[in-house]
């Protein structure tokens, strides 16, 4: 049986092996989890669907990887006698296939430096045994790149000396002359301890990069090996605020190998903390920056008198903490009104499809949820129109708990169609979040409290105290236009400030 990548969201199309939970030989009852898989979204577990015997793991720690890759082969007992589904047989003669052997002078793989890119060919005839880099790794002159099997070698008849030759399978570079030190001046010690020296030699990309953005790379941290300056690094720099306008590569190596102060020791230097993304905090990143080059965001707010929220939460919140234990918050009518003003307004609940609008049947609210202020998820609360405000709290609470305990599963994070983002118990004022995609609209609950406000009635205008707060709602411009988004937050505000919320508790 093979365990497959699994559908972890509509629109997620890919995940990144976190850690494996078993190894290769490994006794695995059903449901038992085998490993977690990252998103942007979350962290999940995939479990196996029977018991059996891990008798394969195709890809490893770290590796991104499309949704439906065979991630695993799972044996399970009575397979091999023919019970194995039919669409299982490929995988199984795919692994019975003899690797062909490569011809001589064939092609084996480009390599690209800062001058050219390169084929590099087979020196013989032979079998492709072992790949040893892949796809994007930046290595020293002299590395083995693949292991290449030669018919005769194993019996002793290739002389000692060729071996590593022919098991790098690469040309060997010949050394360009150095050019000769000056008699008059001597040559400039090494400066170690440097973001410049750590990015002494770049890639063809990273060189690409700093000239586009005039970056000044002794400032970028570099993470690859051997401290080596990557295009991840470049990317995360710019992204960062750091693609101001700076002097350029050889300029700012000319005045670091002729400047004449000492080198400051990192005692000496300013003491800093360098905190590398994990992988939900660059999944998201990437979402985030995503979303802002797919549509074109624009914010507009309504403030919200919640007098009528409050009588009700107030009237029966005692009663629900002491029966469920959490309090009745205000989030859960805020989505109960977006809900009820949707069926009014259907075209805030869609999702841009090339040229189209494709407006949803089901109404489902995302709520994003804080994890410990280490991430940040979005499960679904399904079906929002057919559920009063009890049932939508607690199963926002239910998401919630889930989500910090790291439980969420695949159905948790599909279907939605609009989005939540909850900053009011932080007290901010008012925030533009971003548009989760592909869908065209998410709102911002900022803090609620007690203002003064101008109340009208027939006998004049009066001054009263009441619960005020902002909601801020960020659209896609390609999809709707202010009017329509505006009278949608009019009518959220309508909503909650005249429904009848006793009847929803």
């Amino acid at each position: 049986m093979n365990i497959l990548m699994p559908q972890l969201g509509e629109t997620v199309n890919e995940g990144t092996i976190a850690v494996w939970h078993v190894k290769v030989g490994d006794t695995v009852e059903k449901n038992q989890p085998l490993l977690d898989v990252e998103t942007d979204k979350a962290a999940v577990e995939v479990p196996a669907q029977e018991a059996g015997v891990i008798s394969a793991i195709k890809v490893q720690e770290g590796d991104e990887v499309d949704v439906g890759t065979v991630l695993a082969v799972l044996d399970v007992e009575g397979e091999e006698s023919g019970d194995a589904p039919a669409e299982e047989a490929p995988a199984k003669e795919e692994a019975a296939v003899e690797p062909q052997p490569a011809p001589a002078a064939a092609p084996l793989l480009d390599v690209e430096t800062d001058k050219a890119a390169v084929e590099v060919p087979a020196q013989e005839a032979g079998v492709i045994s072992a790949i040893k880099v892949q796809e994007g790794d930046e290595v020293d002159v002299g590395t083995v790149l693949a292991v290449l099997d030669v018919e005769g070698e194993e019996s002793g008849d290739a002389p000692a000396e060729e071996a590593p030759a022919k098991e790098e399978a690469a040309v060997e570079p010949q050394p360009a002359p150095a050019a000769a030190p000056s008699p008059t001046a001597p040559a400039p010690a090494p400066i170690t301890g440097t973001k410049l020296d750590a990015s002494a030699r770049l890639s063809p990309a990273v060189r690409r990069l700093a000239a586009e953005h005039s970056l000044n790379l002794s400032a970028v941290v570099g993470t690859g090996k051997k401290g080596r300056i990557t295009r991840q690094d470049v990317l995360g720099f710019v992204e960062s605020g750091g693609s101001s306008a700076a002097p350029t590569v050889g300029s700012v190596q000319a005045s670091v190998s002729t400047r004449s102060t000492p080198v400051p020791t990192p005692d000496a230097m300013d003491s800093r903390s360098v905190i590398p993304f994990d992988r939900i905090r660059k999944m998201t990143a990437d979402h985030m920056v995503m979303s802002k080059q797919t549509s074109p965001h624009v914010l507009q707010a309504v403030e919200v008198e919640y007098t009528a929220v409050d009588l009700v939460r107030k009237s029966v919140g005692p009663a629900w903490k002491a029966d469920k234990g959490y309090s009745l918050t205000y989030l859960p009518f805020i989505a109960r009104a977006i809900a009820l003003a949707i069926t009014e307004f259907p075209k805030m609940n869609a999702s841009v499809e090339g040229e189209s609008l494709r407006i949803h049947s089901l109404i489902n609210i995302g709520i994003a949820v804080d994890l410990n202020f280490e991430g940040l998820v979005v499960p679904v609360v399904k079906d929002c129109r057919a559920k009063n405000v009890a049932q939508i709290a607690q199963e926002i609470r239910d998401l919630a708990i889930k989500a910090r305990d790291r439980k969420l599963g695949p159905d948790d994070f599909a279907g939605g169609t609009y989005t939540i983002s909850n900053s009011g118990p932080f007290g901010t004022h008012i925030t533009a979040p971003v548009i989760n995609q592909p869908q065209i609209g998410i709102m911002s609950t900022d803090g609620i409290k007690k203002r003064p406000v101008v109340v009208e009635s027939e006998l004049g205008d009066t001054i009263a105290i009441r619960p005020v707060g902002i909601l801020a709602q960020s659209f896609d411009h390609r999809a709707i236009d202010g009017a329509y988004s505006a009278a949608f937050m009019n009518r959220v505000r309508d909503i909650l400030m005249t429904h009848n919320w006793a009847s929803e508790v």
